[in-house]
This record gives structure tokens, sequence and C-alpha cells, in this order.
């Protein structure tokens, strides 16, 4: 196996040193799942990577999809890569034995997807967007609608996608203005437009399948009179004969990244002969479709930290093969040059990119360990698995989004110019990455959603429970000892969190939202930098234990070198907040008291 683009070794690390993983298989849903299975799951989706994503990934980006007459074309591996991906059970991994699925607990499932975003993500991403769809159509559709849709999607044959952005509405969803206007059949006749599909049309597929928000005539206005509607691009009928649904690509986005991935805009019933089928009861469509989007904001996280991975280990490689300067202290002009990642300025870069990755990628597997327990566990357990979970995918969303574009920057910085060209693919990283701090919400939102809903929720009982799993941490590293450092900087950003919360709470309660909410997004970057501090010292008491074995030269390296990053991000990175709290702390409103007509 490859390996150039992820770290086999620091998945196995998470799922079976820091979150003892296979330990979910004391849950009869997950029985069938130790260690072995996770090694095997894991090394299959290598496989897939090594063998169809990765060595497409530049190809895509050079030999962009394309529209022309109608249709819009893709890599010809695509339609090979879905049928690889479908048929190593990638797309109904998490459903049930009986439904012909394997019952994959989340956090190896999700693992597996870093894998194949770390690959490629732009040939991956259709795949778990067909699994979002059919996850609803599941949970909330029909007898008839689960046995006509699911089959092919199960097979890639058709793809899923998630259809909500309007023209007039983007985040604002109470905008929303697609129509559905009953039929006697118990159809629906839609009429509207979507923009910035993703994988909204394409040739690699045979049928596409728009799980599609649109309003019923006479619907309540605003968020609680939106539905859900299944809409294919080629309505199924009777003997399997597909028939063309008035669903119609008016074009594709050009974009600054991610050009083998079609953003499609969509014109549906232009000549009123769109179809579309209730999924669910009516004017529940949000709440459905927010089943859907939370999957999918823990799927941009795992997006971007596979953006990072790839970026990384081509950074590392480079380090250790270019050769430039000297040390500062050697004068003599003889001796050869030095390799570069000998340099302290390039390590500090490659421990950047290091800690935000493996930092990332440690909350995803953590946020999906909660999911696992949302799903088979009962009582107190079940009750904080939530509470942990809907507090944490804000941060689990944004963090590897807002903080990967940072470190892929400085991956182009380690190999100076040339970074910059298209010889090496971090450009392309670079690019691809960009909009995953925009896909699912924006940033803002997120910080909106932490602060103004999660925060306050269930009277600050998921705060609370983070605070406490913090602490625990906390005190298993002065346990093990050798971390005091590390731990104290921690709690001292855990505490003035802590503190920060309370005064914007108390805020909140004299103030108008506006002057509450005003600088969320610097708070939720603040929780992140407390969460992946926390998210590192787990995995430094991991290491600092593994430390008293005896090791082999590359185990004790691997160990040594999370204790280092463990480091680096307590004295480089969450010493960062200290500013963002002097900002959140001040009675200084700038940005609420700046006159739109002063930003000139």
């Amino acid at each position: 196996m490859k390996e150039n683009y992820v770290s086999l070794r620091n998945l196995k690390f998470l799922l079976h040193e820091v979150f003892s993983a296979a330990d979910l298989n004391r849950f009869e849903r997950y029985s069938d799942y130790d260690r072995e299975a996770f090694d095997m799951t894991l090394e299959a989706a290598v496989q897939i990577g090594d063998q169809y994503l990765f060595p497409i990934y530049r190809e895509m980006d050079k030999n962009k999809a394309y529209f022309k007459d109608g249709v819009v074309y893709v890599h010809p591996a695509l339609r090979e890569t879905y049928k690889a991906m479908a048929d190593g059970g990638w797309i109904t991994a998490i459903d049930d034995y009986h439904a012909g699925g394997q019952q994959m607990p989340a956090i190896l499932f999700n693992a597996g997807v870093f894998i194949f975003y770390a690959a490629n993500a732009n040939a991956a991403s259709p795949t778990q967007l067909t699994v979002g769809a059919a996850n609803l159509i599941k949970n909330f559709g029909s007898e008839q609608l689960k046995a006509t849709y699911l089959p092919k999607m199960n097979t890639m044959e058709w793809q899923g996608t998630m259809a909500l952005t309007e023209p007039q509405a983007g985040s604002s969803l109470s905008d929303l203005t697609s129509t559905a206007h009953p039929q006697p059949d118990g159809s629906y006749q839609i009429k509207g437009q979507k923009i910035y599909i993703s994988a909204g049309d394409h040739n690699a597929v045979d049928n596409v399948v728009h799980l599609m928000l649109a309003r019923i005539t006479g619907a309540p206005a605003g968020t609680r009179g939106i539905s859900l509607f299944v809409v294919p691009k080629y309505r199924p009928e009777a003997e399997g004969e597909l028939v063309y649904n008035d669903v119609a690509t008016a074009g594709i986005y050009g974009k600054m990244g991610q050009k083998g991935y079609v953003a499609a805009h969509l014109m549906f019933g232009e000549q009123d002969s769109c179809t579309g089928y209730l999924v669910g009861e009516p004017h529940h469509g949000l709440s459905y479709m927010f089943q859907m989007m939370n999957e999918a904001r823990i799927g941009t996280g795992l997006l971007s930290a596979g953006n990072i991975s790839g970026a990384y280990y081509a950074a590392l490689k480079y380090t250790h093969e270019r050769a430039q300067g000297r040390h500062p202290s050697n004068k003599d002009l003889s001796q050869e040059p030095v390799l570069i990642i000998e340099h302290a300025d390039v390590r500090r870069m490659l421990l950047l990119q290091k800690s935000i990755l493996e930092g990332s990628i440690a909350l995803l597997l953590q946020c999906s360990y909660y999911a696992d327990l949302l799903h088979v566990a009962d009582g107190q357990e079940k009750e904080e698995a939530h509470y942990l979970l809907e507090l944490l995918t804000p941060i689990a969303k944004s963090f590897p989004a807002e903080m990967g574009t940072v470190a892929i920057s400085n991956a182009m910085q380690c190999l100076g110019g040339a970074g910059y060209t298209d010889d090496f693919p971090i450009e392309q990283y670079y690019r691809d990455i960009r909009i995953n701090a925009i896909y699912e919400g924006t940033t803002t939102i997120h910080g909106l959603d932490l602060l103004g809903r999660k925060i306050p929720m269930a009277g600050g009982k998921p705060f609370s429970l983070f605070v406490r799993e913090v602490q625990k941490t906390l005190d298993a590293a002065l346990a093990v000892g050798g971390l005091e450092q590390d731990v104290s900087l921690l709690a001292t950003r855990l505490k003035a969190l802590h503190e920060l919360t309370l005064h914007l709470m108390g805020i909140a309660s004299q103030e108008k939202p506006e002057v509450f909410l005003a600088d969320a997004t610097l708070y939720l970057e603040l929780f992140g930098l407390v969460t992946i501090g926390w998210q590192w010292l787990k995995q430094a008491v991991t290491a600092q234990q593994a430390m008293t074995e005896t090791l082999s030269e590359s185990e004790l390296s691997f160990y040594a070198g999370k204790i280092q990053a463990c480091a680096y991000f307590m004295e480089y990175e969450l010493s960062k907040g200290l500013g963002l709290e002097q900002r959140l702390k001040s009675n200084r409103r700038i940005s609420l008291e700046t006159p739109p007509s002063y930003i000139n």
C-alpha cells in the first residue's frame, strides 16, 4: 500500500489506543467488529484509495468537468470508481444486516471516508451525498419510495443529492420559493430552481435523485411550511422504464477548486412536467433535512481533514528530499546544504500542519463515537452522547475547514515557489479546501449555532458535560506525568472559556441578540482551540503511557512525535486564545456599531 496521502498508523492509534473503538462490540449491533475487523476495513479503504481515487486526483483538476449540449461530462474513470466503492459495501455499510448493510460503527465508517477524502475528495464526495440522501429515504420515506430508489442508489447507478439553495435564499431557508402542487395520484408537481447543487448532474451515473425542499401550495410561511420531496432527473415508470422528469441543468459553475466535482444550477418544472414524491409528513421537511445536514457537517469536516492530509504528506515528502541552505551557525560554504526539514521554521510549519490534521481527525472520530453511542446506548450514556455531539458538531465542521486552509498554506510555504506551481499537488489542495468553510453553512452560521443554540441548550448541560470531559483528560494527564506544562496551558484556557461563557450568557439575558451574537464566530474559533487542545492532550496521555514500554525505533518516533505535536499545539496555537478572550470580553462593540456607510 502506498499511503502517500494518509497515515494508517495514526488512524489505528486513534481507533485502538485513544478511543478503544473496538470495545463498541459490547453492543449487540457491533458485536462482529473486533480489532481485526477494524484493521481489515481500514486496509480495504486504502486499497480503494490507491487503486481508484488517488491516481485521478490531479487528472480531475486538469481535465475538469464541462457542460455541452445539455450534458455534464466528468472524468471517465468516475463510473468505475463509484462501482468499486459500492461493490466494497461503502454505500450501505452502516445499514442493518437485514437491509443488506454491514452494521458498521460510524467511527470506523468515517475513518474509511476520511481515507477516501485524503485520496481524492472530489471523486469520493458524490458517494457520501448518496449515502445521506438514501438515509433520508430509509428513515422517513414510504415503502414504495424505498423499493423504487434505494436498490439503484445502493449500487451508485443512481446518485443522491441535497437540493436546498435557491438564488434568493442561501442559508436563509425560510425564504425558499420552490413549489409543490398536489396531484390526484398523491404525487406533486414541482416548480423552482436550485443553485450550487453538488454533483447535481453528470454522466457518470444513470440517474440523479434529488432530495429537495419545496413548499406545498398553501403552506405556512417561513421554515414551518417547508416539505421534503424525492425529485429524480428521470422518474421510473412501469416495468422500470425511465422517463425524463423535467429537471434541466442550466449550467455548471466555474470554481476556484474542486474542478472535477460538479456544482450545478438546476431548473425544475420549466415544462410543467416535473413530478416529486413527498417524504414523510407535509411541512416537516426541514427537520428531516437537518438529519442529512448534520451528517454532512461531520462529512465536511472529514472532507477538510482529507485535504489537509494529502497536502501534509506531499509537503513532508518534499522537505525530506529538498536540500537548501545551512544552519545559521554554519558559515562553511564548502559543506553540503542540509535538507530543509533540518531548519527549525520548516519543522514549525510541519508541526502546525500535523497538529491541525491529527487534532481534527481525532475530534471527528470523537464525534463519530458519540454518534455510535447515540445509536446503541440508552439512559444517561445516550443522553450525554447526544448533548456532546450537538455541541461539538459546529467545531468538527468549522475548525478543519478554517484551520485547514492555514495548514495547507503552510504546506505550500514549505515548498517555496515550487508549491505555487502545478508541478506539485499542494496548489490544488489549497484551492480545493477553500469551499469547505462555506459548505453546509458558513463559519458564521456555525458560530451562531454554537453560541446562540448549543451553549444555552438544556440549561447549559452540553457545555457542562464538555468541561467535565476535558477535566477528566487533564486529571489523566497529571496522573501519567510528564505533561504538566501542557496540562497547565489547557487548564488555564478551559477556565477562561468557562468564565467567558458565563459572561456572554449574562449579556444574553440583558441585551438584544445582536449584541450577544455579534462576535459568535470568534467564540467558535476560541472554542475550537480548546476542543482541539483537549483532543491533543488525550493523544499525549496515550503516547506517554506507551513510551514506558520497550519500543522499536519507528514506534518510539511515532509516540514522541505525538507528544511534541501536543506541545506545539498548546504553545503555538492554543495560546492564541488569549487574544480572542480579550476581544470577546471587551465592551467595545466595533462591528455592531459601525454603520454600513463607514465601510467605504
